[in-house]
């Protein structure tokens, strides 16, 4: 008896053997792998807007790319294109504290007039959008500054956002969108998250022409477009 069902008995430990095999691999393909890089992130944040050209081609792109920016306000340039700001707004983008004037004699004269500065801009924002901003850039980049004030603005429930890649529409004279896009790739290469600054005030129109190219330029590279 014992000898007639035997053959029987192996063959089923063997397929057990084999199917255990089989779900041991599946659980391992299926397992999360241990430092897999992480998702590649940029942030596009305009500063010193708004201007109504350059502002609105900036928006118009964006829209149709549908990516989110973060633009940093100069309010003594609202006057005349409360609507700009308002479109910024509706359609989701961020909306941060940059200045007042953007003078820096005047915003860094001292804390008080420093926060003055800080105030004014903000409230015009609030007044033309009804939303409250809670980022700000320091002007010029704000470095003999920005220890003794960053701590002020945090106390007032504001993240202070830097940046860490350039498109170069400042630092390069009459650059073409093509050096724009160029110098995008270059400075944001190895950054994680990426975060690129821009201008969107009214002598950047290259700017605005070099958008398109590096919006598509970062997500074919894999990246996720962030904003504050």
């Amino acid at each position: 008896m014992h000898k007639k069902y035997l053959p029987i008995t192996l063959v089923l430990a063997v397929l057990l053997s084999l199917l255990a095999a089989i779900g041991y691999r599946a659980s391992l393909r299926a397992a999360p792998t241990i430092g897999l890089a992480a998702e590649k992130q940029i942030y596009l944040t305009f500063d010193d807007g708004p201007s109504t050209k350059v502002t609105g081609k900036v928006l118009d792109v964006l829209k149709e790319e549908n990516v989110k920016a973060t633009f940093f306000i100069v309010s003594d340039r609202v006057a005349g294109r409360e609507n700009i700001l308002r479109r910024a707004a509706e359609e989701g983008h961020t909306l941060g504290v940059h200045s007042a004037s953007h003078v820096y004699s005047q915003i860094y004269a001292s804390q008080e007039a420093f926060l003055r500065d800080v105030e004014t801009c903000a409230n015009v924002i609030e007044r033309v959008t009804g939303i409250k901003p809670s980022v700000y850039r320091f002007p010029g980049g704000g470095d003999a500054h920005r220890s003794a004030y960053a701590n002020l603005l945090r106390e007032r429930g504001y993240r202070v956002v830097s940046w860490n890649a350039v498109c170069g529409d400042e630092e390069i004279p009459h650059a073409s969108a093509e050096t724009l896009l160029g110098e995008s790739v270059k400075t944001a290469q190895g950054k994680q998250p990426a975060v690129l600054l821009l201008h969107d005030s009214a002598p950047h129109r290259e700017t605005a022409d070099a958008l398109p190219e590096i919006i598509r330029y970062f997500k074919e590279q894999g990246y996720v477009f962030c904003q504050y």
